[in-house]
């Protein structure tokens, strides 16, 4: 009994050694002491690796380089660590860490000066924020990309600073603070030091609850650097005296010197750990093979009986998988049914509008035409008649019912069966919507090179359309985002208003909206349609089709 608990008692001390470190490392990383994070991170990681918990072991790794990247003038190389991470987050089914991975590419390729493809891991991590609906990394990556448009596409940065700011929570300190300094930093760049100064002062009043020595350094600097181009020596003078009493207090030099120790001793005693591990090794093979042998004589025994009560099953097994297959046919001929009456409905509700654009504009044009007919039939014989004034009219009522007609049919296709594809089509719609004045479209896409089948791309487009004269009809917006992207065989469409918003569970969505049947279509394409809105907030529409 007494040796039961002894063991107990050790695997509890081992979880709590493990957390522990990795907490320690934590919190010693938070307050620039790079090398008492690393050595506590380097002994999380031993211990995650004797319990097996590889996903804790690759979260090390990813701490353990950024440390290391951060620091100057090390003479070991820190990509191995993100080497180790890398391999586990391609075997293994996890979004946060594929995100983590894909922040790092970026951020490698932003320090190479690669800015396209920098920005396609940051969209990247965009479509798989909105994913699992994650509004921190969403909000910290429109701010990355504010950062990466600062020396790509500067007129960018601004819109994607505020963006981000927008989304923050506000206990996110850190992440507020970085925002305002890159921010401040591209108005430093553009050489505007009265409203790069405004922002440096909104960081200053921010209290980063992560890094804040080394971010209250970077910021007391690019202070005294602003108020230095205004000529205030003054003020100048008193950021940099801050700046010299952090930079003091953060020796990277010697904690560089104490993370190669640190290294030295740890492969040393892994060296050890290792001879240990062959010779237990040995010994576990031995009675291994024992084991194996009583094993195989149990096993044969109970896969006889096995045998003879598996014949039974499989007889019930077809007869609950024959039942399966008659309820299949019926759910598919229901799902049919429901397709066709959405098509249909579809159908009548375009023809009406047909209907109405035709009694509306070309109905009343050409009654205007008949009554010119009359007239030129009552007046003809007479001498001060004037038939040609008459004819140019007439032509001219011709040409304008020409026109409408041509317009009608132009937007029933809006140049999506004319050769031109979906997000063309859809840029076409938001620039004509956005004309007007009374509402502004954004359309973000990614990963849309190529042309997808015509059909699915009119269906997508109509999709798209209705649900943007709904934002026109019922949401009072001001501003729209629509968003495309093609990622994994996946098509998703995000659309966004900053309207009025709506009780989603309390609406009626059968009467008015359309947006029963743009559900019924959505799922006949095998896709997934999902509405979060939120009362004077917005409402944001997430579809997934696969293609």
């Amino acid at each position: 009994m007494s040796s039961n608990n002894q063991i107990s008692k050790s695997k509890n001390i081992r979880v709590d050694s493990s957390l522990y470190y990795f907490n320690r490392g934590l919190k010693f990383d938070k307050n620039n002491k790079h090398h008492l994070a690393y050595k506590n991170y380097l002994k999380a990681k031993h211990f995650y690796l004797s319990k097996n918990n590889l996903d804790s072991v690759a979260e090390c790794n990813l701490l353990i380089y950024t440390l290391l990247s951060s620091q100057n003038n090390l003479k070991f190389n820190s990509e191995i660590y993100f080497s180790d991470f890398i391999r586990y987050v391609e075997n293994n089914n996890d979004t946060l860490k594929q995100i983590k991975s894909y922040k790092e590419y970026a951020v490698k390729l932003l320090k190479k000066g690669n800015y396209s493809n920098s920005l396609d891991f940051y969209k990247r991590i965009i479509f798989l924020s909105k994913k699992i609906k994650n509004r921190e990394i969403e909000a910290n990556t429109y701010s990355n990309i504010g950062l990466l448009h600062t020396n790509y596409k500067q007129d960018s940065a601004i819109y994607f600073f505020e963006k981000a700011l927008k989304i923050y929570d506000k206990n996110l300190t850190t992440e507020i603070f970085s925002t305002y300094l890159n921010y401040g930093n591209w108005y430093q760049k553009n050489n505007d030091f009265y409203n790069a100064i405004k922002k440096f002062k909104k960081a200053e009043k921010i209290s980063p609850k992560k890094y804040a020595l080394n971010l209250k350094r970077i910021l007391f600097f690019k202070l005294a650097q602003s108020y230095q181009k205004i000529k205030d020596y003054k003020t100048a003078y008193f950021y940099f005296d801050k700046y010299d009493l952090i930079k003091d207090s953060i020796n990277n030099t010697k904690q560089n010197i104490a993370i190669s120790e640190i290294k030295e001793k740890y492969d040393n005693e892994k060296l050890r750990a290792d001879n240990l591990e062959i010779e237990s090794k040995r010994k576990q093979s031995q009675n291994l093979l024992y084991g194996s042998l009583a094993f195989l004589v149990l096993s044969g025994t109970i896969g006889f009986l096995t045998l003879k009560n598996s014949r039974k099953k499989r007889l019930l097994a077809e007869q609950l998988k024959e039942l399966e297959k008659q309820k299949s046919l019926t759910l598919i001929k229901e799902h049919e049914i429901n397709t066709i009456n959405a098509m249909i409905d579809g159908q009548e509700k375009e023809r009406i509008r047909i209907a109405e654009d035709l009694h509306d504009n070309i109905g009343s044009v050409l009654a205007t035409l008949k009554l010119h007919f009359e007239n030129l039939k009552l007046n003809r014989e007479k001498e001060h008649f004037n038939q040609e004034e008459l004819y140019v009219k007439t032509e001219k009522l011709i040409d304008e019912t020409y026109l409408k007609v041509r317009s009608i049919a132009h937007a029933k296709n809006a140049g999506v069966i004319a050769n031109k594809g979906l997000l063309v089509a859809v840029k076409l719609m938001a620039e004509k919507i956005s004309d007007a004045n009374k509402i502004t479209i954004h359309v973000l896409d990614f990963g849309l090179d190529k042309r997808l089948d015509n059909q699915l791309e009119i269906t997508i487009f109509r999709i798209i359309q209705e649900l943007i004269t709904n934002i026109i009809k019922h949401a009072n917006a001001n501003e729209a985002t629509i968003n495309i992207s093609l990622f994994d065989q996946v098509l998703n469409i995000i659309i966004e208003d900053n309207g009025k918003g709506f009780n989603y569970k309390k609406t009626n969505l059968k009467n008015g909206m359309g947006i029963s049947s743009i559900q019924t279509r959505i799922k006949h394409l095998s896709g997934s349609f999902e509405i979060d809105s939120t009362i004077n907030k917005g409402t944001s529409i997430i579809i997934n089709i696969p293609v």
